[in-house]
């Protein structure tokens, strides 16, 4: 069997299935490690290979490209801006077929059978409900983190978030270059849910993942184990965490308040 198909096969295995709209979030070191010292080339196109076999000829890939450089005022090219997050992300965002959704700071590399829906997408706010997030949600895809934390990984915590109004966030616009898929350069104004910084407010997704993990709604494995992914449906995860939301118990699962030094 070749290294695709008992990656494949791994993946099945913890939730993954043909058809899937899968959105990955990825750490390949441990993966590319283990394979050094077992005397085996692994690439990270293999793993991608192997993702895409996974979910099939029905199936469609997500890969987050965020790149957070236009937040800091350097242009925004939606065909040069190299993802940020890992080789996996940018063998995807290379990957021929691949269509690579607007937003300058939270893009996304789709493949697949329904690669044409993300095709064009320009949500002006991160994670509304027109963003990609959104979509996975009403396409009920499927989640999944690759040997990383869920403080690392889940960015679609900050999708419920935005769409429940928490509040210990607020809406804030940066305006910087934007170089569009027909090479025109315009300046362009895009919106980030972000954290109140001034009130001291830190990530704290961990504990929220524990209550997922008891609750069952993760299948597979936990980071640094066995095939080190672990899955969940995104309409499951966005009414979990809207309950937590909703019920005022998102302090200290998913988010923390810091004291003044």
């Amino acid at each position: 069997m070749s290294v695709v198909a008992q990656l494949s096969q791994q993946w099945r295995g913890c939730g993954v299935e043909p058809g899937d709209t899968l959105l990955v979030h990825s750490d390949l070191r441990r993966r590319l490690r283990t394979a050094r010292k077992a005397g085996y080339r692994l690439t990270p196109e293999d793993v991608l290979e192997s993702f895409l076999h996974a979910i099939g000829p029905d199936g469609t890939l997500l890969l987050p490209t965020f790149n957070f450089d236009f937040t800091s005022g350097k242009p925004f090219d939606i065909h040069q801006t190299p993802s940020q997050m890992g080789v996996l992300t940018e063998a995807g965002r290379h990957y021929a077929g691949s269509v690579r959704t607007g937003h300058p700071v939270y893009s996304f590399a789709a493949i697949g059978a329904r690669a044409a829906l993300f095709a064009g997408m320009n949500n002006r706010s991160a994670f509304a409900d027109d963003s990609p997030f959104g979509l996975l949600r009403r396409l009920e895809g499927r989640i999944a983190a690759l040997d990383l934390d869920e403080q690392d990984s889940m960015t679609f915590y900050h999708h419920v978030e935005e769409v429940k109004r928490a509040p210990y966030r607020y809406f804030k616009d940066f305006t910087g270059t934007y170089i569009d898929n027909d090479g025109r350069v315009e300046t362009r104004t895009y919106t980030l849910y972000v954290r109140d910084l001034e009130r001291g407010v830190v990530g704290m997704g961990n504990p929220a993942a524990e209550m997922m993990w008891a609750q069952g709604l993760y299948r597979g494995d936990r980071p640094g184990t066995g095939a080190g992914l672990r899955t969940v449906p995104a309409v499951q995860m966005y009414d979990f965490l809207a309950g937590l939301i909703d019920d005022g118990r998102a302090l200290n699962t998913m988010y923390g308040i810091e004291s003044p030094a």
